[in-house]
């Protein structure tokens, strides 16, 4: 399908760039094939080195703390996504006329020729959680399916592993489809476009024009955000098939061509007979596991794509039922003394961070981390009204507490000045002397978490813990 299909890889040098989660399957596969491959790394430690020898053992060819000159002879390079497109590496290879390809690009060129459709979805968030949703629809509906992508199953392994699926669910993040540019999936989705990650694509205009290439060549539906212009300027933007629709999802009524809510029913304009003026009932709000606002979009985004697909409107309300979300994302942790307590680790930016807070009324906050560039202003002002309090921990924490003192002077603020792995309990001790029954002490940092904690998974675990403390000794 993909244009300029590879088939005889016997013997072509490709260089693979980076070790990790995507360098060492697409190695591996293309070992396989019958090509030379070497591998470049620009890092050289203990991990890098173990990893060097599993391939070495294999017959690869493995270069560590050199990740910057391209190899003699290289005819293509697959690059791990994340591989900033300013590397020297890339510069070299553009000089010598040699593609980069990304493992996304590579596992859409090995589909076979009966492979089953792509439908794509990316956004700067709700992407994981909208493919999830996504997949437990497709499998309502009796067909073999599977989330993968950036998620999950590695699409390699989808794409070349014994199992036979009819459609994949495909979460795709803005270096994946940088890399992809013969991609084409059979519908596909824009969530939302924040700022983020605009140190590596340089301007939020090239994050823009990345997320957007994921509608090039969709055949059914370009699903977008009614209430963010942005994602339908790429609709307009794509070269698509023709007969390809516009789709759009919004939280309120919805027109023709969309799907939307109302009256606490999530409901389908766009796949019905006559939808100037028909609407199909696809399920209730509350089958939504969190019925929080930015998750019945997600939710309304999944369905759009299943419709697409031409799923029956009892899948998509029995997938949503049987959804349940990762850890990290609004999970309710427990109630104590009459306050509810809610992990979202998961919100590591503004844009998320806002989400969480628009799904309570009364809320005392806990924030902080690495900030990664981000500016707290807006997100302050818009959520002020809701706040009880704020406890900040965290490297750049100051951000926060400044955009707090600009936007809602009047809300107390407790400013930790700790980042030992004691910080959390502390904070969490701080929001419960100032939470009142009936508020929602809410973890949603807007901040990425490496500057106290592995991940947001450790990041979420020490909440819960501290909170679960809290309850025993209530």
């Amino acid at each position: 399908m993909g244009s300029g299909q590879v088939t005889d890889w016997q013997g072509k040098n490709v260089t693979v760039a980076g070790l990790g989660v995507s360098g060492i399957p697409a190695a591996k596969v293309l070992h396989g094939l019958g090509a030379k491959v070497t591998v470049v790394n620009d890092g050289d430690d203990a991990r890098a080195r173990a990893q060097a020898a599993e391939l070495e053992a294999l017959g690869i060819t493995v270069r560590l703390g050199d990740g910057a000159t391209l190899p003699e002879g290289t005819e293509l390079i697959v690059t791990a996504p994340g591989w900033k497109p300013d590397k020297p590496l890339f510069a070299a290879a553009h000089e010598a006329g040699v593609p980069v390809w990304g493992d996304v690009e590579l596992a859409w060129r090995l589909r076979g020729p009966d492979a089953a459709p792509w439908l794509a979805v990316t956004g700067t968030n709700g992407k994981t959680t909208t493919v999830q949703m996504l997949a437990s629809i497709l499998k309502a509906a009796g067909l073999r399916t599977a989330a993968v992508g950036n998620i999950g199953v590695s699409l390699l392994d989808a794409v070349l592993g014994e199992e036979q699926y009819d459609v994949l669910a495909v979460e795709l993040s803005s270096y994946q489809l940088h890399w992809a540019p013969s991609l084409r999936a059979h519908s596909a989705a824009v969530l939302n476009l924040a700022p983020d990650h605009l140190d590596w694509h340089g301007s939020m205009e090239a994050y823009a024009k990345d997320k957007g290439r994921i509608y090039e060549g969709n055949r059914v539906a370009c699903v977008y955000n009614v209430a963010d212009k942005a994602t339908e300027d790429l609709v307009r933007e794509a070269d698509v098939e023709e007969g390809c629709r516009a789709i759009g999802f919004t939280l309120g009524t919805p027109g023709p061509s969309q799907l939307g809510v109302v009256e606490g029913i999530l409901v389908d304009r766009a796949f019905v007979e006559n939808r100037q003026k028909n609407a199909q009932e696809l399920a209730e709000v509350a089958d939504v596991n969190p019925p929080a606002p930015h998750n019945i979009a997600n939710a309304l985004a999944a369905a759009a794509l299943a419709r697409a697909y031409g799923v029956p409107p009892k899948a998509v309300r029995d997938g949503l039922r049987a959804f349940t979300p990762d850890a990290h994302r609004i999970a309710h942790v427990a109630d104590v003394d009459g306050v509810a307590y809610v992990d979202d680790s998961k919100a590591t930016n503004t844009h998320a961070a806002e989400a969480s807070l628009a799904a309570y009324e009364s809320i005392v906050w806990i924030a902080g981390g690495l900030a990664k560039g981000a500016v707290f202003d807006e997100l302050v002002a818009k959520s002020a009204k809701r706040l009880r309090a704020a406890v900040l921990i965290g490297a750049d924490r100051g951000l926060i507490r400044e955009a707090l003192a600009r936007h809602a002077p009047e809300v107390p603020v407790v400013d930790l000045d700790r980042t030992d792995t004691g910080a959390m309990l502390a904070a969490v001790q701080e929001a419960k002397r100032l939470a009142q029954p009936g508020d929602t002490v809410l973890l949603a940092p807007a901040c990425a978490s490496m500057d106290m904690f592995a991940n947001y998974n450790q990041r979420g675990d020490v909440f819960a813990e501290a909170v679960r403390e809290l309850g025993a000794g209530a």
